[in-house]
């Protein structure tokens, strides 16, 4: 057994990141400027987009989405129960009416069958927030479908998915044919495939995010970097009610080399996740995730579900076997509808959501960064393996 414990997801970070760092502390210009600029650049090529914004997170990616939609008071936005909190958040900070619906059972990505029913019930509803989770893409043919049919606005909520592909396409690059409004959210949290410790990106078309620009920084015309340089002008006006959400520079010095690393970093994951899956699909007692032929997942989370009545313990005692083994575990995510805020404001219940509350109750995370050796991983296998075998049925 492990004598130090085995964090969940602990970030990788080179000699490159943190030497960009140091240039950028002595270079006088900490906060939004050439970095941010760089960095917005360099991921807008990688991704294949059109444009993109460097923001301080993905959920402020998401609401300067919403808001240079012009969604607000009187609207409702389709989203899914299983996501983390702040998907929805955002929605109710621009007094829109979340209506939230259930997920398939193989991915827990939200039901497009049920976004149908949900966009038919309400014509207040403006866009759709579908989540891809734990970095394996939703059915996004289905939801552009819906979304081309009523003529409403499509929000992605990609902060799992960073390299993600579907049908061949990387996730926030445009889709073919679709003539809607798309955007796209990304997360640079300290576990996510790609870190700058706290921090975002959002992709679209470019008049969206330039609108989505002058939101993230004050509503102002002008954005500070430009102000306090010999080109720039203290003279400036607010036109919009805006937000502070712009990206620093030390940030994105990070970012910069992160995304030159995330090749490299994917390969691993992707190594890490294949030797999970040889190991642990031989436990009759656990179901290992689902990745479809039509799309490349991230591998953000890795993803187990406990098999009801081959164990006799649940999943929170299962978790709690793993941390006295030293293994660092988690859940992704409680839903949405259990919260008390959501539950309480619109009577939501569980048996609203039938499969995300069942599949909920039997799932746990496992540890999965490319920092992690392989001594890490057969630790992690040799810690599952061992709380399956003292514990069935």
């Amino acid at each position: 057994m492990r004598t130090e414990f085995l964090h969940f997801a602990p970030p990788l970070i080179g000699e490159e990141e943190i030497d960009e760092v140091v240039s950028t502390l002595r270079g006088g210009w900490i906060t939004t400027g050439e970095r941010a600029q760089r960095f917005e650049v360099d991921f807008r090529a990688y991704v294949g987009a059109k444009a993109a914004l460097a923001l301080s997170s993905a959920t402020s990616a998401m609401h300067v989405a919403l808001a240079a939609l012009g969604i607000g008071e009187g609207d409702a936005v389709v989203s899914t129960t299983m996501t983390f909190a702040s998907t929805i958040h955002v929605i109710e900070h621009q007094r829109a009416h979340p209506m939230l619906v259930d997920v398939d059972p193989d991915t827990l990505n939200i039901n497009p069958d049920l976004v149908e029913a949900a966009v038919r019930s309400n014509a207040r509803v403006k866009a759709i927030m579908p989540v891809h989770l734990y970095g394996h893409p939703a059915e996004m043919d289905k939801i552009y479908d819906i979304a081309r049919r009523h003529r409403i606005a499509v929000v992605e909520d990609a902060a799992h998915s960073l390299s993600a592909r579907y049908r061949d396409r990387m996730i926030g690059a445009p889709a073919p044919g679709f003539d809607q409004p798309n955007l796209v959210a990304f997360s640079f949290y300290a576990t996510k495939n790609l870190t700058t410790g706290e921090g975002g990106m959002l992709t679209g078309p470019a008049d969206l995010i330039e609108s989505a620009r002058v939101w993230s920084l004050h509503g102002m015309s002008r954005d500070a970097f430009k102000r306090y340089t010999s080109e720039g002008s203290w003279r400036y006006e607010v036109v919009l009610p805006g937000f502070k959400y712009n990206m620093a520079d030390l940030q994105a010095a990070i970012g910069i080399h992160q995304l030159k690393r995330l090749p490299e970093m994917q390969r691993r994951r992707s190594s890490i996740v294949a030797q999970y899956d040889e190991a642990l699909s031989e436990l009759e007692a656990l179901e290992t995730p689902v990745a479809r032929p039509e799309v490349e997942s991230a591998w953000h989370i890795y993803l187990l579900r406990l098999r009801p009545g081959r164990l006799r313990i649940d999943r929170d005692q299962f978790i709690e076997e793993l941390r006295n083994r030293n293994i660092g575990a988690s859940v992704h995510f409680i839903p949405i509808h259990a919260h008390a805020y959501y539950r309480e404001r619109y009577g939501l219940r569980p048996e609203q959501f039938p499969v995300a509350q069942e599949e909920f109750e039997r799932m746990l995370s496992l540890p999965l960064s490319p920092a992690h050796s392989d001594k890490d991983v057969a630790d992690v296998i040799d810690a599952v393996t061992d709380v399956v075998n003292k514990n069935r049925r």
